[in-house]
């Protein structure tokens, strides 16, 4: 169930922050105006403020009358990159190992090496009280309340930052977690209350999903109370496709996983249907990453709650996303093997691709430069030069790595192109994914392509789909800030 409903300032500006830039759109006198700055991954909030402090000198708009809806990519890449807080589990006495067994089911079931992604919660930092819960909401065991002062203890002397509670059929019975949650607020650290958070069943799910909310909060919560003090009309991208307020997104971090990729699907959606047309795949190809979705006619936006990130069930409300790490600027290498291998490993903003002037590494938009795509205009209108020389350079040297295992000279051009044929290759899978593999018929739909690097592979991919019509939009490299513009203001109930 949803309720939705606008709320306007004297100006709206979208923000989306990107691995290598932030972009920025908002209305003026003269119509929609859009730019972009370079990403400060350090802190991204550099960035942002910058773009709005030249918002305000082309509008004379103060910031304390500009509402910000934020598209954010801070949560989904300490997600990935295992950056989060020092999180502990607290859960019913027997069921501390609930992450570690999963559903046992093998994804690849007949690779040999399979991994496991590595745990968020170590065991140490798994606790288990003395209490128990039917499923109708009976209590078999009252809860311990001797134990929770001893609980407290091992909690303090294990230095944890966050702790996610999540007890046993808590969404039917959740006074015990509220008596925990209430002794444990005596250590001062973020609390995240699995009936609070995710009130269902699927005891698995339930339990990554909170500790998934645990692990991001001091972050995501320190990054947007410091965004806040500029910005104090803060609104922020959940990954259902609609904005949340600040305050509830610092608390729920676990909502805007894929905040800054739902932008770009409702941007996209908007631009379809004023164009005429309801079936249409997204293909949004940023600096880091590709984002692709499915958008039918009865359906829209297609949602799920049976999502992985990072290879752990996130079990809220959110767009049915595929994500591959394939962009911009993506890396090209040859492996041990002897093979061409592009990405998931990027350049970013700093030092970002060669042409940049910073890096050294060849990436697919140096491979696209060389190849001549740009035109020779450069990016953001002739505003950002490329080098086209340290460009051939890094191909070059890729090049030489390419003859030595092929036996043959390989030139700078012929290395490019192969650069651009593996990133498409990759990217073609992620679009078999979302269609082919779930019953659709490419043919059916309209391929519309938006990020910054989304137009230069479009044609190639709906070529190798066979995919009728690509839909090119305006403003196509800033879309995911345009559709958090125009995101309405969206609740979620479970």
């Amino acid at each position: 169930m949803k309720r939705a409903e606008k709320r306007l300032h004297h100006m709206r500006v979208g923000v989306d922050t990107g691995g290598t830039f932030t972009d920025f759109v908002f209305q003026a006198t003269d119509g929609l105006r859009v730019f972009k700055l370079a990403s400060t991954p350090a802190d991204p909030s550099e960035a942002i403020m910058a773009g709005l402090r030249r918002v305000c000198d082309l509008t004379g708009a103060a910031l304390r009358e500009i509402e910000v809806i934020h598209g954010t990519t801070v949560g989904t890449n300490a997600l990935l990159e295992r950056r989060g807080a020092r999180t502990a589990l607290v859960t019913t006495a027997g069921f501390e190992d609930v992450l570690a067994i999963g559903r046992q089911a093998r994804p690849a079931l007949y690779d040999l090496n399979a991994v496991r992604p590595a745990s968020i919660v170590p065991d140490q930092l798994r606790f288990g009280v003395r209490e128990r819960v039917t499923a109708s909401g009976e209590v078999l065991e009252e809860l311990d309340e001797k134990t929770l002062q001893q609980l407290v203890k091992k909690l303090k002397s294990a230095r944890v930052e966050s702790i996610a509670i999540c007890l046993l059929f808590s969404f039917v019975h959740p006074e015990h977690e509220r008596r925990i949650a209430g002794a444990l607020s005596a250590l001062n650290v973020p609390l995240s209350v699995s009936h609070e958070i995710l009130p269902e069943y699927r005891e698995y799910e339930r339990t990554s999903t909170v500790t998934i909310n645990a692990y991001l909060q001091p972050l995501m919560g320190a990054y947007l109370n410091r965004l806040k003090t500029h910005v104090p009309h803060l609104r922020v991208m959940q990954s259902s496709g609609g904005s949340i307020s600040a305050d509830v997104a610092a608390s729920e971090p676990v909502r805007t996983i894929l905040s800054g990729p739902a932008g770009g699907v409702v941007g996209a959606l908007g631009v379809a249907r004023r164009a005429g047309f309801e079936n249409i795949i997204t293909f949004d190809m940023g600096g880091t990453s590709t984002d692709v979705a499915l958008c039918d006619a009865p359906e829209g936006m297609r949602m799920t709650n049976e999502a992985h990130v990072a290879g752990l069930p996130v079990a809220v409300n959110m767009m049915d996303i595929h994500t591959v790490g394939a962009g911009g600027g993506s890396i090209a290498r040859v492996d041990a093997g002897g093979s061409l291998r592009v990405g998931p490993e990027s350049a970013g903003a700093n030092p970002g691709p060669a042409c940049y002037g910073r890096g050294v590494l060849p990436t697919v938009t140096d491979a696209n430069l060389v190849l001549g795509r740009f035109g020779g205009m450069g990016l953001l209108g002739g505003e950002f030069k490329l080098d086209e020389k340290r460009a051939h350079d890094a191909l070059n040297e890729l090049a030489r790595e390419m003859s030595a295992q092929a036996g043959r000279r390989v030139s700078v051009m012929e290395a490019a192109l192969g650069v651009v044929r593996v990133v498409n290759t990759n990217m073609e899978r992620a679009l078999r994914v979302i269609s082919v593999e779930r019953g659709y018929d490419p043919r059916e739909f309209m391929l519309l392509p938006f990020g910054g690097a989304g137009g230069l592979h479009a044609v190639e991919l709906a070529r190798a789909l066979r995919i009728p019509r690509v839909i090119a939009p305006m403003s196509a490299g800033a879309l995911s800030a345009l559709g958090a513009l125009a995101s309405d203001v969206v609740k979620d109930w479970s």
